[in-house]
């Protein structure tokens, strides 16, 4: 248990030092970018980390015919959370596109408020059918 608490504290901290830095200085855009990317670059990098960190922890463990097959259904989350996330990342940019042009396109005539919500519907689906494929990984 401390263990856990201690990766994830870690991750916390390394996620929120770039931030911290962003506003203790100048808040310029460009800066803003740059810390961004910082950011992403260390949350993504601790994630490669951990994820070879516990496939070798499993590939150690994985002598006996058991945990050779409980390896197997790791991965199947692994498949699942990626589907999951993808889908979601991908729902996250169609409707933030959507969404806006679906605003712009009601200041200027109320009257197509019902096709513009089905526009961004449409595109929160991709959540849907990520969260489907993860779902059929799992349990078929």
């Amino acid at each position: 248990m401390p263990k856990i608490i201690l990766i994830t504290s870690g991750l916390i901290l390394v996620s929120m030092i770039p931030f911290i830095v962003f506003f203790r200085g100048e808040r310029t855009m460009k800066r803003f970018k740059a810390t961004l990317a910082v950011n992403a670059v260390t949350f993504f990098g601790v994630m490669i980390f951990l994820l070879v960190f516990i496939l070798t922890r499993r590939a150690e463990a994985a002598e006996s015919a058991v945990t050779a097959a409980s390896s197997a259904g790791g991965m199947q989350y692994v498949a699942a959370a990626i589907s999951v996330g993808l889908g979601s990342i991908g729902c996250g940019i169609a409707v933030a596109s959507s969404a806006s042009a679906a605003i712009g396109a009601i200041s200027e005539n109320e009257n197509i408020f019902g096709k513009t919500l089905v526009y961004v519907g449409l595109a929160e689906g991709v959540a849907i059918y990520g969260l489907l494929v993860a779902l059929m990984i799992l349990f078929m």
